[in-house]
């Protein structure tokens, strides 16, 4: 599991990361055009703002599972972190709240990647396009629901990481995850 979950952080680091960056920084330079164009020309394309606002959509998206393996996204810990501080028991009790809100979450997301594909299907079949006509949907659908599966897979590492430390066992530390047993 562990060479496993090294390979998925790599492709992580190395794919995703880079291609979330890439989607960021290439619309954030088509916006900074588009400004200047719509001031200097008094004109702007159509399908910029569309452009704009889903390829940046798309990267966030790309981006949902190594935010969630570097624990860098809301999250709500007042119980466990309560449980934390009353003791080793309570603790324990927290630690096993974690747990169960993550395997809740991992097969949410599981659930919605999986009817999320009939609606990447449909978008291809009957040819859904933005707002300005500019651009299909399906690709962006596509990459919602990429992220929303690559975030389930990081849920099934931690979950197992997170279960091997409530039965005692040791787990590796990988750095640059999440500091508190977010494995």
């Amino acid at each position: 599991m562990e060479k496993a979950y090294t390979a998925w952080r790599a492709f992580q680091d190395k794919v995703l990361a880079r291609v979330a960056g890439l989607l960021l920084v290439g619309c954030t330079l088509l916006a900074l055009l588009e400004v200047g164009r719509r001031y200097l020309v008094g004109r702007s394309f159509e399908w910029q703002q569309d452009a704009v606002t889903f390829f940046m959509l798309s990267g966030v998206y790309l981006y949902f599972s190594v935010a969630q393996r570097k624990n860098a996204h809301l999250s709500v810990t007042v119980v466990p972190e309560l449980c934390a501080v009353a003791g080793p028991r309570a603790k324990l009790a927290g630690e096993i709240v974690k747990a169960v809100a993550l395997a809740f979450s991992m097969v949410f997301l599981m659930l919605v990647f999986w009817w999320g594909i009939p609606e990447v299907e449909d978008a291809i079949k009957y040819e859904s396009r933005t707002e300005s006509l500019g651009f299909p949907m399906w690709p962006f659908l596509l990459a919602l629901l990429l992220g929303f599966g690559f975030m389930a897979v990081t849920q099934v590492f931690q979950l197992w990481f997170t279960i091997q430390r409530l039965l005692g066992r040791p787990v590796p530390e990988f750095p640059g995850d999440a500091e508190e047993g977010g494995h």
